[in-house]
């Protein structure tokens, strides 16, 4: 007697179908599970034997084997359970084997039968949409997230016993059904940070507004002490909020990396701070299983990265490439992963290893050649992927003891927002687009100079020795500041606040 139930493996944020076949035959009793499982799906065995006999059903001393089919995917987690136990089931005829046949099973089981939240239901949920299977059976945790990828019914169970029940005809079990938008709605929270908490720093704020209308990566050099954690801690709360799309791809994310916290669904820009000592797989993603990391996880939101100088070269040089092409591949023997990495990178540093090089009230008491060895542990090539590097100098006492004056978090997204809207129309064959990530093509016909505009570019080009990719950056830069201003021609003003912003390349020469 065989049966088959669909269930589904986790492989970055997407999911691929697996097929749980069962064949139940006379022999010495046995529970043999194939299909290259790894340690956790071996130990269903275990699980499912218990869950099956505590829920009431009597299974015979019979040879059962378990087939994860493709046999060459190797297969991770507990989420196999519940369709193991439902192909045992239906095997043996104590469920129609047509009512399973159709729908995509997963779900941890306890050993009482209780079902047990998993990880990856979205991308499970949309991957049996794409199948065009009936439906998903999912823990009840897990059911309102699973229902936003619009598949066919969503059922959300407690235990085994209910589904059991349910496939059987003898008892209901309520579909979930959301409003995607109204969540979102919901899911949207007020930020308990603002950035009229930062007092002065008026032209670091101004480059805030910048980086955030276009999407820019920027650095904040400073001393100790004057906001540079501050600013880049609140460059969420001018962001434009979350399209449901791009909800959709961060939930996605924190579900496979089971960072959800009870929630369904993320409705804010995620701001992730890693500390230095991070290692290289905990920032782009590692491990067995392969799980996402931080700067997966920061995707559609900001990557903030303190004291820069602090983390160790190769970790930094190894996010060049997720930088440029906003996604990161893991690569491991028999498996490849990608996720998603289109961040905003914000980043902190000292302008020396004592933090007071430059400071009129402090006197920097780093050795000689000290301050030049801090700055070489950037490399140049990462530099350029930085789009603006602003001074933050330390905060006068006067505008330290008046008290918070700047503007409201609010009142500079709606000129971000503004700007941002100009991009999408600008840029409409690209959607989702800024004018940080314009192709080449769009960035030489949106960005025509004039002719004072382009002899202050050459001439910033000579000084400054700006590389290819760099004089990309303040194009781009120029570009942004033209569009908050509302005006479609670049200006010769646009070019010199955007090479004002290559302060660490202006240190270099």
């Amino acid at each position: 007697m065989t049966a088959k139930v669909h269930s589904c493996v986790v492989s970055g944020v997407s999911a691929q179908l697996v097929e749980v076949e069962v064949d139940v035959a006379l022999g010495l009793p046995q529970f043999a599970i194939v299909g290259l499982p790894d340690s956790a799906v071996r130990e269903a065995k275990e699980r499912v034997r218990a869950a099956l006999r505590n829920a009431g059903f009597e299974i015979p001393d019979r040879k059962i084997t378990v087939n994860l089919a493709p046999a060459n995917l190797r297969k991770a987690g507990a989420s196999f359970d519940l369709a193991m136990a439902l192909a045992v089931l239906a095997a043996l005829d104590m469920i129609p084997p047509q009512r399973v046949r159709g729908l995509l099973v997963a779900a941890e089981l306890s050993l009482d039968g209780r079902l047990k939240p998993i990880h990856g239901a979205l991308p499970a949920a949309l991957r049996a949409a794409q199948s065009s299977l009936d439906g998903v059976i999912v823990p009840r945790e897990n059911a309102a997230e699973a229902a936003l990828a619009e598949v066919g019914l969503v059922l959300g169970g407690t235990d085994l016993r209910e589904v059991a029940a349910y496939l059987r005809g003898e008892d209901d079990i309520e579909p979930c059904r959301v409003d995607s938008e109204q969540m979102l709605a919901a899911a949207r929270s007020t930020y308990d940070v603002d950035l009229r908490d930062v007092r002065g720093q008026s032209a670091a704020k101004r480059a805030l507004e910048i980086a955030a209308a276009g999407g820019h990566n920027i650095l904040l050099v400073g001393p100790p002490g004057s906001g540079k954690t501050m600013l880049a801690r609140r460059l969420p709360t001018i962001l434009p909020g979350l399209a449901l799309a791009e909800a959709l791809e961060c939930t996605a994310v924190h579900s496979v990396a089971g960072l959800l916290g009870g929630r369904s669904l993320i409705g804010t820009r995620p701001l992730r701070a890693p500390h230095h000592t991070a290692s290289r797989a905990s920032l782009l993603g590692g491990g067995r299983p392969v799980r996402p990391g931080e700067i997966a996880l920061a995707h559609r939101g900001v990557l903030f990265l303190d004291e820069l100088p602090e983390f160790p070269s190769g970790t930094l040089e190894a996010l060049r490439q997720p930088l440029e092409e906003r996604l990161v591949v893991v690569s491991r023997v028999g498996q490849t992963c990608e996720f998603p990495a289109d961040v905003m990178l914000a980043c902190a540093m000292n302008p020396c290893p004592c933090g007071h090089a430059g400071d009129p009230t402090h006197e920097c008491t780093c050795p000689p050649g000290a301050v030049e060895r801090y700055h070489r542990r950037l490399s140049g090539p990462l530099l350029d992927r930085i789009d603006l590097h602003v001074e933050v100098p330390a905060i006068p006492r006067d505008e330290l003891l008046a008290g918070a004056d700047g503007e409201l978090s609010a009142t500079i997204r709606e000129r971000v927002v503004a700007a941002r809207h100009r991009q999408t129309d600008r840029l409409a064959h690209t959607p989702g687009a800024t004018n940080a990530s314009m192709r080449p093509y769009d960035l030489e016909r949106h960005t025509s100079l004039e002719l004072a505009g382009r002899r202050l570019l050459e001439l910033g080009i000579d000084r400054l020795g700006l590389s290819a990719r760099a004089y990309s950056r303040v194009l781009r830069v120029a570009r942004t500041i033209a569009d908050l201003a509302a005006r479609e021609r670049l200006e010769a003003a646009d070019i010199a606040e955007a090479l004002q912003y290559r302060s660490l390349d202006r240190r270099v020469v």
